[in-house]
């Protein structure tokens, strides 16, 4: 049986005060997955109170809790947990794009800051919803998270380049086929970093790297090259429970994994604005204040 582990060794990198997890899920019990979806995740649920643990652990102060794609677009888990978490917390949504204007109302009360497209298998809303949410973000000041493979962002990016809205490119880019600091796809994704309203999310290396951990290789020098680059549009997320992860030789050691992603920022200034200030910015956070956490 699988068993995450909730604590140990301090890491070597301290995160600021303040600092934001902008890619996890968690879950609480009955909220059964639906169709359509992957399942739940392996071995015990990965309910807040276990996430309260890692936050002590890795010095987290506050979290974006994502819909996992086992709930599809029933976002009544993260919406819980959402309540269950309090201020530390806000949350991305995954909806259709035929969401109503009452279910938006609902869940920004709840603490919704965002909309989740996941293009690929599993995903509960892909990019032909893209035009639809981007309009209905836009209107109400939330934010985009854009996850597909990105080896096939040069069909997407004339569309990606007219977003209005906040948006991420999720989890490194997955850019499956494997790309290099020279490749086309990444120049892409500099330009649309450029653009201003596009940020870069350093979450689940594991998911997409070819050269594999400890050191992911192929994955860092792509995250070296845009956190250079941009130190303004980084953000970082631990991807806990890490849901791919079914038995206990593929789990990975939190800690370690912080120190490997979080050592490709350049400096400590990058550090404090890809932890605190770019996803104040992105998620329109409120400044973070001690009292909060």
């Amino acid at each position: 049986m699988l068993v995450r582990p909730l604590s140990g060794r301090e890491p070597a990198i301290s995160l600021p005060r303040g600092s934001v997890d902008a890619q996890m899920h968690m879950y609480l019990p009955g909220y059964p997955a639906l169709p359509g979806g992957p399942g739940l995740p392996a071995g015990d649920l990965p309910t807040p109170a276990q996430y309260r643990q890692l936050m002590a652990w890795l010095g987290i102060d506050r979290v974006i809790i994502t819909q996992g794609n086992a709930q599809q677009r029933d976002n009544s888990n993260i919406v819980a947990c959402l309540a269950e978490m309090g201020d530390v917390a806000s949350g991305v949504a995954a909806v259709g794009a035929d969401v109503s204007d009452a279910e938006l109302d609902q869940l920004q009360q709840a603490g919704v800051v965002g909309l989740r497209i996941m293009d690929l298998p599993g995903g509960a809303t892909d990019l032909s919803a893209l035009e639809t949410l981007d309009a209905k973000a836009y209107a109400r000041g939330l934010m985009l998270a854009i996850q597909f493979d990105g080896s096939k962002i040069l069909e997407h990016e004339t569309r990606l380049a007219a977003l209005k809205s906040r948006w991420v490119f999720d989890h490194h880019g997955k850019f499956f086929a494997g790309v290099t600091p020279d490749s086309p796809q990444v120049a892409a994704t500099r330009r649309l970093i450029d653009a201003g309203n596009c940020w870069f999310k350093f979450a689940g290396v594991y998911e997409s790297s070819k050269s594999g951990g400890p050191a992911y290789e192929d994955v860092a020098a792509i995250a070296r090259l845009l956190a250079a680059h941009a130190p303004e549009r980084i953000v970082w997320g631990t991807n806990w429970p890490h849901n791919l992860a079914r038995e206990q030789k593929d789990y990975p050691d939190d800690a370690a994994l912080l120190e490997t992603v979080l050592s490709w920022l350049p400096d400590e200034a990058a550090l404090q604005r890809a932890l605190v200030d770019n996803p104040e910015e992105l998620f329109a956070l409120p400044a973070f204040r001690e009292a909060t956490a």
